[in-house]
């Protein structure tokens, strides 16, 4: 319990070292990503109304004894860790000195963000997990982590850097622009791609529950995916021959994109395994997490790439 005292009087008051702050950053990003699996699995396990009476379980604040209702209510407390991290994050990035304004409105707004889920995932079940409201809930899930993977990568930024450091980095900046642009154009992209990925997967055998609508034809939301996945990779790929060209000036980065890689050709392989063997969850599961390292790991190349073009150098 002390140690608990002496760990929030560090965040709380005094000021936090730019080290501990990327140690909270990427934690943050760890444990809202966990969050969105762990509401995965709700969703895919047909737990969703597991816990009615919102916001009990059933009559009791604890859940009763069956699986669906275990499901739900160990979501609502990995989301509880989940929110408390972010705002103990939050209220860090006001605590570092030296702390881009940008970072520090990022970090407080995934905050925000993880605690509306709160009341969000409420109404859901209270409209009996309604595809609209499901969605919303998915959709702000993924701007609080891509919230919290940005401050996580640009928390690595140095607060100065050395006069003899300044023409490399204005070269790296104008060499890399079209690329950080490139990046960034990918970031919505890569949302329409895992949320029109979300819209197949409530369209097909695993709304959230027994006898919950679905949002759409599932055929012709999964054609809509497909196209939408086309279009993804060959944008990619150019941006991957864009790093593979300039890798001296981003070596990190082009390792991050290979990784990207990597899980998209696995994201593109269980999807055809779990088209051919009718959505078993777990599958989809795997898919659902996938996508969400995809999107994080493009936030995570547009900040990089964005934070070489925007780097401002002092004396």
């Amino acid at each position: 319990m002390g140690t608990v005292r002496a760990v929030a009087r560090r965040t709380f008051r005094d000021p936090v070292s730019r080290a501990r702050f990327q140690q909270l950053a990427a934690l943050t990003a760890v444990a809202l990503f966990i969050v969105v699996v762990s509401g995965a699995v709700v969703r895919l396990t047909d737990s969703g109304l597991g816990c009615d009476n919102w916001p009990s379980c059933g009559e009791t604040p604890l859940p009763e004894q069956n699986f669906h209702a275990a499901v739900e209510f160990g979501n609502r407390m990995v989301a509880l860790v989940g929110i408390i991290i972010a705002i103990v994050t939050a209220v860090a990035s006001t605590r570092v000195r030296g702390l881009r304004g940008p970072i520090v409105v990022a970090s407080v707004a995934a905050a925000v963000g993880v605690v509306a889920q709160i009341p969000l995932g409420g109404l859901t079940v209270i409209l009996d997990l309604h595809p609209v409201a499901v969605m919303s809930h998915f959709m702000l899930a993924l701007v609080v982590i891509g919230l919290a993977v940005y401050v996580a990568v640009r928390a690595r930024e140095q607060p100065s850097a050395q006069p003899s450091q300044r023409q490399s980095e204005a070269a790296s900046s104008v060499e890399l622009r079209f690329l950080a642009w490139l990046a960034t154009a990918l970031v919505p992209l890569a949302a329409v791609l895992v949320v029109t990925g979300a819209v197949v997967t409530a369209s097909g055998p695993h709304p959230g529950g027994d006898g919950v609508q679905r949002l759409g034809d599932f055929w012709s939301v999964l054609r809509v995916h497909v196209w939408v996945s086309g279009a993804f990779g060959i944008a990619y790929g150019v941006l991957l021959i864009g790093l593979w060209r300039f890798r001296e000036l981003a070596a990190r980065e082009l390792q991050l994109s290979v990784v990207v890689l990597a899980v998209l050709v696995t994201q593109l392989v269980i999807g055809e395994v779990q088209k051919e063997n009718g959505l078993p969850w777990e599958l989809v599961l795997a898919h659902v997490a996938l996508a969400t390292l995809v999107w994080s790991g493009m936030v995570a190349l547009a900040a990089s790439l964005s934070s070489k073009t925007t780097l401002k150098l002092r004396p």
